[in-house]
């Protein structure tokens, strides 16, 4: 039973490092689209969906530091795509919204975006898309829960 476990172990290893080298590959510092990169999409995505959105909660939804945040964010103010104000309710605060130019570039990516993901489902057979998409959750839910309080890595 041990060798089985080391096993499943060494295998889970080998996809966690599969996975790891294509998000590389898909989230480098790298513009892949209208000179944005993947995670700066990522937080115009966040903006757009909330129309406006607190910094504290940009942190949170992206899982990285405050420094992280405000470098992938100051390079979308400067470009005149994001816009930060003082938050009304604290005025150490900022909130941030899309500009005019904003709102245009995150409906283009996300049309390249799209482009790309159904070049990537169309990889998986149609029959097994809903399987694989579920599973795929449940192995980052997996992780996540994992990861909470886990002192080795």
């Amino acid at each position: 039973m041990l060798t089985q476990i080391k096993e499943n172990t060494k295998e889970l290893m080998e996809v966690l490092g599969g996975l790891s080298q294509v998000l590389r590959s898909c989230c480098r510092d790298e513009a892949f689209c209208e000179g944005v990169t993947f995670h700066q999409f990522m937080i115009l995505d966040a903006v757009e969906k909330e129309k406006e959105l607190h910094m504290a909660d940009l942190h949170k939804l992206l899982s990285v530091e405050k420094s992280t945040t405000t470098r992938l964010v100051n390079p979308l103010i400067k470009k005149g795509l994001l816009q930060r104000d003082k938050a009304d309710h604290d005025f150490r605060a900022a909130k941030l919204m899309l500009t005019k130019e904003g709102r245009e570039t995150h409906k283009k990516v996300q049309v390249c975006l799209t482009g790309f993901f159904q070049r990537v489902l169309g990889n998986i057979p149609v029959k097994k898309r809903t399987e694989v998409l579920g599973t795929v959750k449940i192995f980052i839910n997996a992780i996540k829960d994992s990861a909470n309080g886990c002192n080795c890595c």
